[in-house]
C-alpha cells in the first residue's frame, strides 16, 4: 500500500516561513490529487490546499496569498509553503494523497501521521 510521511513541522515566529514535505512511498502505481488539511484543538478538520496531477490548486480563503502548495511527480512529493505565518495557524498538518498500488485496483485516500505546526512569539 501507499504510505505518506511528512516533514518539515515545527516551531516558527510570528510572521515567519516554514515548509511542509509530504513524500509517498511503498507500492505505488500512480497518484492523483494531493493536498494538505489541517486541525487545531477544539475545531474541525480543515482543507488548506489541494493540487491536482496537472497543476491545478485550491486554497482555503484564510491562507490564499500566504500558502503555496507545489507537487514533484517525480518523486511523489507535495509541499506546502507557508510565509506569513500567523498564531491561528497553529495546528496538526496532514498530507493526503489520491493513490493506488496498481492499474487495476481502485484509488484511494491515503493520509499521513500528521506533523506539527506552531507559530508563537
Amino acid at each position: 500500500q501507499v504510505q505518506l510521511v511528512e516533514s518539515g513541522g515545527g516551531l516558527v515566529q510570528p510572521g515567519g516561513p516554514l515548509r511542509l514535505s509530504c513524500a509517498a512511498s511503498g507500492s505505488i502505481s500512480s497518484i492523483n490529487a494531493m493536498g494538505w488539511d489541517r486541525q487545531a484543538p477544539g475545531k474541525q478538520r480543515e482543507l488548506v490546499a489541494s493540487i491536482t496531477r496537472g497543476g491545478s490548486t485550491n486554497y482555503a480563503d484564510s491562507v490564499k496569498g500566504r500558502f503555496t502548495i507545489s507537487r514533484d511527480n517525480a518523486k511523489n512529493t507535495v509541499y506546502l509553503q507557508m510565509n506569513s505565518l500567523k498564531p491561528e495557524d497553529t495546528a496538526v498538518y496532514y498530507c493526503n494523497a489520491d493513490g493506488r498500488p496498481s492499474p487495476v485496483r481502485p484509488f484511494t485516500r491515503y493520509w499521513g501521521q500528521g506533523t506539527q505546526v506552531t507559530v508563537s512569539s
